[in-house]
């Protein structure tokens, strides 16, 4: 199965406590699923004092469903479907399936 989300891409979280909230993925986990948003699912953490690090309640984002985000589209800066194109050299690339722009246009 090839990633839809990718690292770096641009989400709108879709359903959630963080609904409607945007944020770029820093990463992603394929074997569960899972990615990680910035700024997104917020969690509290209490961390035990190290020699190098100090101890108290921290904040990180924590993991979210693939199926709960989806890319955002630059030409409406709304969510959008993602689809696959074969290009002519025989590269696949994704494309928003709203605009039909492509995503990994290098």
């Amino acid at each position: 199965m090839a990633a839809k989300i990718k690292k770096g891409d641009n989400v709108i979280v879709l359903v959630g406590k963080d609904k409607g909230r945007t944020g770029t993925v820093l990463t992603v986990f394929p074997g569960e699923k899972k990615l990680i948003v910035q700024g997104i699912s917020i969690k509290k953490k209490h961390q035990k004092q190290t020699q190098t690090q100090q101890g108290g309640i921290i904040e990180k984002e924590g993991k979210i469903h693939v199926s709960n985000v989806a890319l955002i589209d630059p030409k409406d800066s709304k969510a959008s479907k993602v689809g696959f194109k074969l290009q002519k050299d025989g590269q696949k690339v994704r494309f928003y399936k709203k605009s039909g722009e492509l995503i990994d246009d290098k």
